[in-house]
């Protein structure tokens, strides 16, 4: 039987040379797709449009968001999946922009059309009167920063510590919500001394504290509470040409993956093709890479079939756990306080992604409203990593022996964001099985406190982190990345499954399931369908469970419902945090990996539009409480991969990756193994593992 020509994957030979990188060159159509992110032309048309509107008259005016106002869900629908053919028959759908400015102490929510980027108007605003701000901009944190050094109590504390301020750098840290109203737009400072390590963050000068009203631009609060010693900059810096040559044992052969027949993806503009694989790579400046309309071709079946309406990383909350008073308001909302895809940085080809990898750009707007391209800062590559997609070695055939191999290839999404000192490795692994995998990966710089300790013996209270280095101490601190899954399993309407796996007693009866023998015990499987959002809340580490996504609709030949099931792959960690605690309220959606929601297109931060100094008022936990219907419903699955982190010397000065994830795997969505038609190994074209010379 010959493989199905979408598994039929190209041909790939691992060469012991280095490749040159090309970047993606796919022709995008003229029409814009309804959920392309907003052109340079576009962003600049917003920014015209709003400068315009006499709706917002108060200057300055400062954008802190602007991206992409999707059209509505059914109208999107039907133009990925409707009968009008060719995209240049289809209706043109409107291209609008949401925008988030602050002008005269005031957040203002603006819809603006930009269907006609050469007409852009104004369709409405809205003053947001609740708690909580828009996300802080880079260039106000600029701003904030140049602060630092006219500041004559903290010039002080500097010279005090025997330390120049040529040396000194700050940063900008969200300063979280801890009652009251929250009046000001206020943002707390901490500073570091650089010099002769580029890992400044290793060498913090504890104790001194700084608040700035971000609207006036000033510092409005200053301690100096107590001088502890400035970490030293030995050992502390990671550039290669600072940490000596590799040591022996970490030298490797070098290797890259190399396609002779080209690559087996195709981009049109942000459309992805890839084996049975079809969806849209969107950009946020808040979410970052948003995957899109992601259907799976069912060859046996000779029908593309829905998985994803919409995916994204929602939010991303990391609580520190020292309750000082430089620590305790360090409850950072990455996505929502400072947007995630701001600190997309360009990925470094043959570091971040092979030499088999494309590259995508995005556009951000600057406070002023103008484009700014975000370059190189997504990547797609197939990855061969020897690993197994299926096998099966049979022994028991009179003198035969069968063996049946298919290697697995998948393909990558990736994003890396680099949040100040963490940086987030941000994959979406899509399988010819009809998996996605997501995957973080967390790096970068653990975040440090300075202390008087220089060995672990002088410890003798709760220090709130681990002593990584002589007077440096890495604080205890939680990561909890929550993803916005639209899931569309097969058509719209879906139902939340919880298959409890239940231990029972064999009672020899057959009326009651038993049989008459020997065995004692065994489990079986009870059956639970989610009737609201309060059934959809689940603690992943409660009780063996499979939890499905099932269409009510679509049975398989056999009866089975048609569905997709959540598998945790490690960091399955929820907070626990008190539930009165400032930080849990903000992020009370934490204490369980698992929510389920019925779709509202305004329903897509979990800490809520406006992060900053929020209350927990508005956000996933607020918006469930309505314990709305979720049965046979359009359901969104939130799901939080969480990781309570306990730093250790390894860590230090630069953390290795460590990874966790989650898979959506088909449950009953095929009549089969949808690959047991793929091509083996041994005849997959002139697939070769070689060694070479490149001299």
């Amino acid at each position: 039987m010959a493989p199905v020509p979408l598994l039929a994957m190209l041909p790939v030979v691992i060469l012991g040379s280095m490749m040159m990188v090309t970047t993606a060159a796919a022709a995008a159509s003229s029409r814009p797709h309804p959920l392309d992110p907003l052109s340079a032309a576009e962003i600049t048309a917003v920014r015209a449009a709003v400068l315009a509107s006499p709706l917002v008259p108060a200057r300055p005016l400062h954008f802190h968001y602007v991206g992409l106002d999707e059209p509505d869900k059914p109208d999107v629908l039907a133009y990925a999946y409707g009968t009008a053919g060719s995209s240049s028959r289809r209706p043109l759908l409107p291209r609008r922009a949401l925008v988030i400015a602050r002008a005269g102490g005031q957040s203002h929510e603006l819809r603006v059309d930009v269907t006609d980027a050469s007409s852009p108007s104004v369709l409405s605003h809205a003053l947001h009167r609740g708690a909580g701000f828009p996300p802080l901009t880079l260039e106000e944190q600029f701003a904030a920063l140049a602060l630092a050094p006219a500041c004559a109590p903290f010039a002080r504390s500097v010279r005090r510590r025997g330390l120049s301020m040529d040396d000194v750098v700050c940063s900008v840290l969200p300063a979280g919500w801890f009652g009251g109203a929250g009046a000001r737009r206020v943002a707390k400072m901490q500073c570091f001394v650089a010099g002769a390590t580029a890992n400044y963050y290793a060498r913090p000068i504890e104790g001194v504290t700084m608040v700035v009203d971000l609207d006036r631009m000033a510092i409005v609060g200053f301690r100096d509470r107590e001088a502890y010693p400035v970490p030293k900059a030995e050992g502390t810096d990671y550039r290669a040409g600072k940490v000596g040559p590799p040591l022996p044992g970490l030298e490797l052969a070098p290797g890259v993956v190399v396609q002779p027949e080209g690559r087996g993806f195709h981009i049109d503009g942000h459309v992805v093709r890839w084996a049975n694989w079809e969806f849209h790579l969107g950009f946020d400046m808040r979410a970052g890479a948003v995957i899109s309309l992601a259907s799976v071709n069912d060859a046996d079946a000779g029908l593309r079939r829905r998985v994803l309406y919409r995916g994204f990383v929602s939010e991303v909350f990391v609580p520190y756990m020292d309750p000082a008073e430089e620590w305790y308001y360090r409850t950072f909302l990455d996505a929502g306080e400072t947007d995630l895809g701001l600190w997309a940085y360009p990925l470094q080809p043959g570091g971040d992604c092979p030499a088999n990898a494309a590259y995508l750009d995005g556009y951000n707007a600057d406070q002023d409203g103008n484009p700014v391209k975000a370059g190189n800062m997504m990547c797609v590559f197939e990855r061969y990593a020897g690993d197994v997609a299926w096998r099966h070695t049979e022994s028991g055939l009179p003198d035969e022996l069968v063996t049946e191999v298919r290697p697995d290839v998948s393909l990558v999404v990736r994003m890396v964001v680099s949040a100040g000192n963490y940086d987030y490795i941000l994959d979406w692994e899509f399988k010819r099985s009809g998996s996605i995998k997501f995957v973080v990966s967390l790096t970068g710089l653990v975040e440090v406190k300075a202390t008087s300790y220089t060995h672990a013996d002088e410890i003798t209270s709760d220090a709130h982190g681990t002593l990584v280095a002589e007077n440096t101490l890495a604080v205890y601190h939680d990561h909890y990345v929550t993803y916005h899954l639209d899931l569309d399993i097969d058509g719209t309407n879906n139902s939340f499954v919880k298959n409890v796996i239940t231990a029972k007693r064999n009672t020899g009866d057959p009326a009651t399931g038993g049989a008459d023998t020997p065995r004692r015990s065994y489990w079986t499987v009870r059956r639970e369908v989610a009737e609201t959002e309060a059934d959809g809340q689940v603690d992943v580490g409660a009780g063996p469970a499979d939890l499905l996504f099932v269409n009510p609709g679509k049975k398989t030949r056999l009866g089975n419902e048609v569905g997709y099931r959540l598998i945790p792959a490690g960091a399955t960690a929820a907070s626990v945090l008190a539930d009165d605690d400032f930080p849990q309220r903000r992020a009370s959606y934490t204490k369980k990996q698992v929510w389920v929601t019925p779709y509202s297109k305004s329903e897509k931060w979990a800490a809520g539009l406006y992060a900053d100094q929020s209350t927990g008022d508005d956000g996933l936990a607020a918006w469930s409480g309505r314990n709305r219907g979720i049965r046979d419903e359009d359901i969104v699955l939130w799901y939080t991969l969480g990781l309570h982190h306990i730093p250790y010397q390894e860590d230090f000065p630069v953390m290795p990756t460590l990874s966790g994830g989650f898979e959506l795997r088909p449950s009953n969505f095929f009549e089969r193994n949808p690959i047991l038609r793929a091509r083996p190994a041994s005849t997959h074209g002139s697939s070769r593992n070689c060694s070479c010379d490149a001299s």
